[in-house]
């Protein structure tokens, strides 16, 4: 049995965490100890505390954490990082007027995307996953769920979720895959949306289900992709091969695909950047995880998430990435976290909960993952020398992570 022990931690966050999920003025709350010491066995926690407590131990490596602070690894529960090439030629188009539902009108979009998909080998698929995987993981992400949704075809969406699957065989961390057919409407269907349902229904998800190629079944409910009675559809079809609904939903109107993500006990509901009064009241009496993704607003210059109003309502909130190349062509945990702090006014507090112990309940782990708390899995951060934990989120253009643990391991 390897032991390390970390000492003479600034602050140790986010610890003894018995709840699974962190709502409304509760997100306020960090449990933390300053001066503290951290203990693992292999790749489990196995004691904290403070360093006047600290036990007499031998046959332990030991790690001095001065002036550092130890919190759990960032959990996105929502990315799309399988994905061919890049869109820097919207992102241009943009700046130079056109907004995302024109681009995505003239051909450009996930249809784009989907293209370069559909062209590109299974191995060299992975090759440039795998580089955007190291890379977010270095940057403190120690859980990720992955979506498919950019191949459109039966060969191209099984082709993505077969990467994911080769991505969750060569890393530790905890990886869980959605399957998300219902992205975009191709081309070939563009007149015949039911085919195309029927396509994703009757050949798709047996695929899926029949090699175990996903967690999570996912739809883009919004005006000019999938409707309420198209949702209905696919997630009812899902969860008769037994994944659990997520849903894409009010990202830039509300057309009550939230109200049926709940009646279909979605895990999340994700974007949420416009969001009106039935929307709050249909969620407070729900199981259903509010996603926030703060840099997909911030690159595409549209309004964010309303934290501020979903928490003080008692809800929930998680954050994530939305990592993608049209919307969001970056996974860095930080800076979204940063971003909800200073553009969703939420408080450090509540974006470190959102971003670890939310985000993990997010993915369907938190038992095991995004709390320092005994028994569960060493996947944690450790700071450079800083202040204390607000200069994570004040800094935004930083990089303050010096290390990065996954199962107990240094990446």
């Amino acid at each position: 049995m390897t032991r390390k022990l970390f000492v003479n931690i600034k602050q140790l966050l986010q610890i003894d965490r018995d709840e699974k999920v962190v709502s409304g003025a509760e997100m306020k709350i960090l449990p933390q100890i300053a001066n503290a010491y951290l203990l693992i066995d292999d790749n489990i926690i196995s004691d904290y505390g403070k360093m006047e407590q600290l036990p007499s131990l031998s046959d332990v490596e030991i790690v001095d954490c001065s002036d550092k602070v130890v919190l759990p690894t960032w959990y996105d529960s929502h990315t799309h990082i399988v994905y061919a090439g890049n869109r820097e030629q919207e992102f241009v188009d943009r700046i130079n007027g056109l907004s995302y539902e024109e681009i995505a009108a003239n051909g450009g979009g996930i249809l784009n995307s989907a293209k370069k998909l559909q062209a590109i080998s299974e191995e060299e698929l992975y090759i440039q996953s795998a580089n955007r995987l190291e890379e977010v993981i270095k940057l403190g992400t120690g859980g990720i769920e992955i979506k498919s949704g950019y191949g459109l075809t039966v060969e191209a969406e099984m082709k993505m979720l077969r990467v994911i699957k080769k991505l969750k065989e060569a890393y530790s961390l905890p990886i869980k895959a959605t399957f998300l057919g219902a992205h975009a409407i191709p081309k070939e269907y563009k007149d015949n949306k039911q085919g195309y349902l029927d396509l994703i229904i009757n050949e798709m998800l047996p695929k899926v289900a029949q090699e175990n190629l996903a967690e999570f079944i996912d739809i883009f409910c919004e005006t000019g992709y999938f409707s309420v009675e198209d949702t209905e559809q696919i997630l009812a079809a899902g969860k008769k091969y037994g994944l659990t609904p997520k849903i894409h939903v009010n990202q830039f109107t509300t057309i009550g695909g939230i109200q049926k993500g709940i009646e279909h006990q979605a895990l999340t509901v994700d974007h949420l950047e416009v969001v009106n009064k039935e929307d709050i009241k249909a969620l407070k009496s729900s199981s259903s995880l509010p996603v926030a993704l703060p840099s997909c607003s911030y690159f595409l210059s549209i309004p964010y998430t309303p934290a501020r109003e979903l928490i003080d309502n008692g809800l929930p909130l998680a954050l994530a990435s939305d990592y993608n190349p049209g919307s969001t062509p970056s996974g860095n945990m930080n800076f979204v976290v940063s971003t909800a702090c200073i553009k969703m006014k939420m408080t450090p507090e509540e974006a470190i909960n959102a971003a670890t112990i939310n985000g993990a309940y997010a993915m369907g782990i938190s038992d095991s993952h995004g709390s320092i708390t005994k028994g569960k899995k060493a996947n944690f951060i450790i700071s450079k020398p800083i202040n204390s934990y607000n200069v994570l989120p004040y800094s935004f253009g930083s990089n303050n992570i010096e290390s990065v643990y996954i199962d107990g391991e240094l990446v």
